[in-house]
């Protein structure tokens, strides 16, 4: 027989084990606990910034690019009013003048006219037919860009800054291209994806699709011609005055001419190369 002892230190000892274990436990489901928590409130941190950047950014940016249309369509409404009855003869005039100028580009632009662009490089401050009038400020929306395939209808601003210009919802125009009209390339940028992603589905548009763009000075029409899929987002080409990739050379052209180009990124949600199409001109109606 057991002395009564030896049997109460044998009752004792696994106690003492389920103790430690049970504490070991708790410590265990502490910590996966907490670890859950961080888990879920990353993950909905992570969401919010989804539906941020997705929605919330698209939503305020085309909200103020509608607003600006709206905005400079009343600007040139007043100013149409206000023009009224002062020298339809002279009007009639300016409109056979650039209806010539688009004929010459229509048949590729001579060298003399492709010079004389790119002495204004964008400027827009010229005398020739088809020239914007004034200098448009950096980050100053002075035009309108529609799409009618796209159902598409956003301001232009000058300049390819990403706060003050894309991210507002604007396409920027390149600086140190040319203006709508002129001859040489009037070269254009857009985000594909958040902050109203306005050239998110330019890579539907096709040859013969129409590009309007109107300014004060007039509306101009260009009709899609190429599209090249996806070159390096540091080909420069692309939007020179006669475009042509230099990345892939077999796209673009070697003649002068009135050219427009829109880039934007590609892949979608990646910015790691670049999306161009490109038009020519095919007619302008001075206001």
């Amino acid at each position: 027989m057991r002395a009564p002892g030896i049997v109460r230190r044998g009752l004792g000892a696994p106690g003492v084990v389920d103790h430690g274990t049970r504490r070991r436990r708790a410590a265990y489901r502490r910590v996966v606990w907490g670890g859950g928590e961080v888990l879920v409130t990353v993950g909905l941190l992570l969401l919010l910034l989804v539906v941020h950047q997705l929605w919330w950014t698209n939503r305020q940016a085309r909200e103020g690019a509608e607003r600006k249309v709206q905005a400079l369509e009343k600007e040139w409404g007043s100013g149409e009013a206000e023009g009224k009855g002062k020298g339809k003869g002279k009007g009639k005039e300016e409109g056979q003048e650039l209806g010539a100028g688009v004929s010459g580009a229509g048949s590729g632009a001579s060298s003399g006219g492709a010079s004389g662009a790119s002495g204004g490089g964008g400027s827009g401050a010229s005398t020739g037919s088809g020239r914007a009038r004034g200098t448009p400020r950096s980050s100053q929306a002075y035009a309108v860009l529609s799409i009618p395939r796209l159902g598409l209808r956003v301001p232009v601003a000058e300049g390819v800054g990403k706060r003050d210009v894309l991210n507002k919802g604007y396409v920027g125009h390149y600086p140190h291209t040319q203006q709508a009209g002129q001859a040489g390339n009037f070269a254009l940028a857009g985000h594909r994806n958040t902050h109203g992603e306005p050239f998110r589905y330019i890579n539907r548009l096709r040859r013969g699709d129409e590009i309007d763009v109107e300014t004060g000075a007039g509306r101009y029409v260009y009709v899609v011609d190429r599209t090249l899929p996806q070159t390096s987002a540091n080909d420069g080409g692309v939007i020179r005055e006669v475009p042509r990739s230099t990345v892939r050379p077999a796209y673009g052209y070697s003649a002068p001419g009135y050219y427009i180009t829109l880039t934007t990124c590609t892949p979608e949600y990646t910015s790691r190369y670049r999306l161009a199409v490109w038009g020519k001109l095919t007619s302008m109606r001075p206001r």
